[in-house]
């Protein structure tokens, strides 16, 4: 199966967020070449929360170009088979852990925000640290922490309070 075809999928099984998942699944029919950062309509992009429910905490990036906090994440690679695994390895590669595993197979939520070089049509997933993990900062970072639950709305935007919410009422 194609990554193309694996998005399909995950997104027809997907129960939550209705009329988005339509958005994207419409994005898909239309544009063979909707993965890819080159579809200038916008593309599908694959995220993980990176959390630590031991010590109550999740790792955000500042992000080089946005200078905001998020989550790990970004564009598809031809390499990749599945967005689960394209989460999983962006999320490896912004934190330096390479021994995360994803919370649960489905994605967490979807989240569609505009960026600098087209419409991101993201598919957010949330990862485990395992216990003792460091985090090393990448060169798609300015920083790299970990912060509370309770401290996530006081740095990041409302997508990723979305995230950290709903990625807890799935602990």
């Amino acid at each position: 199966m194609t990554l193309h075809g694996d998005a399909v999928r995950v997104l027809e099984q997907y129960q939550d967020q209705q009329d988005l998942r339509q958005v994207y699944l419409d994005h898909l029919d239309a544009h063979p070449g909707g993965m890819w950062k080159s579809c200038a309509e916008g593309h599908i992009t694959a995220s993980a929360l990176v959390i630590d429910p031991e010590h109550g905490r999740v790792l955000l990036t500042l992000h080089k170009k946005l200078r905001m906090w998020l989550q790990m994440g970004g564009h598809c690679e031809p390499s990749d088979s599945t967005l689960a695994g394209a989460a999983l390895r962006e999320a490896a590669e912004e934190s330096g852990i390479s021994s995360l595993r994803l919370l649960q197979s489905a994605p967490v939520r979807l989240d569609r925000h505009r960026t600098p070089c087209a419409w991101h049509l993201d598919v957010q997933y949330a990862a485990l640290a395992p216990r003792g993990a460091v985090a090393a900062i990448s060169d798609e970072s300015l920083d790299l922490r970990w912060f509370g639950y309770d401290e996530v709305a006081d740095v990041a935007d409302k997508s990723v309070v979305r995230l950290v919410e709903a990625t807890l009422a799935r602990l």
